[in-house]
Parts: C-alpha cells; sequence; structure tokens
C-alpha cells in the first residue's frame, strides 16, 4: 500500500468513526492497542501499513456496511493465504467461502 492510500484509508477511517459516534478507546479495546496508539492512525501521522493499522481500519469500516472489495483485494496477509489455500476451483471457492462466512460468529457484536 502506498503512502497517499494509506493517508486516505486513515482519513476515511477517522471520518467513519466521527459518523457513528466510535471511540478511540473503544477501537483500542477491541484491537489489542493504546488509545494513543489508535489517535496516530486515524490522523494518519507516521502511519504505515501494519497488522495494527489493518485492524484498526477494518474494525471502523464495518460500521460502514461492510468492507469493500478494494480493501480485500490491498490486503496482502488475506490474498496470500487465499492463495496458498485455494486449488482454482469453483466447488473449492465455494467450500472457502463457506469457512470464511462460519467465521462470522467471531465478530464482535
Amino acid at each position: 500500500m502506498i503512502e497517499s492510500e494509506i493517508r486516505a484509508r486513515a482519513a476515511n477511517a477517522r471520518r467513519i468513526c466521527l459518523a457513528h459516534g466510535i471511540a478511540q478507546a473503544d477501537i483500542a479495546a477491541h484491537v489489542g492497542a493504546s488509545q494513543p496508539q489508535v489517535s496516530r492512525i486515524l490522523k494518519g501521522e507516521g502511519v504505515r501499513a501494519s497488522r495494527l493499522f489493518e485492524e484498526v481500519c477494518l474494525f471502523v469500516e464495518r460500521f460502514e456496511g461492510g468492507v469493500s472489495a478494494d480493501t480485500v483485494r490491498s490486503n496482502r496477509e488475506l490474498i496470500e493465504a487465499l492463495q496458498a489455500t485455494w486449488d482454482g476451483s469453483a466447488s473449492h471457492a465455494k467450500a472457502l467461502a463457506a469457512v470464511i462466512r462460519s467465521l462470522a460468529i467471531l465478530k464482535p457484536a
């Protein structure tokens, strides 16, 4: 992810937080970070693509109806996991989709 994309995603996350009244402390508690770390991410200050950046953005983005296709495409860890797992067949894609959907039970309320 290039720097301008990171800043744009951080700005979008900040906008979502303001629109939905999401507190930085709540985000921090959910992702296991400190509130100052979350604040820096949402301000886009010295932010780099990291696991914490991704977790904060994903947590916030779900308040806007889920994660966008572009966000999925840019998530290197997810893409690499699919590449390592999927055999390319339609039946395997359907099975993997079922497994992924079953993980929704782990999603916080």
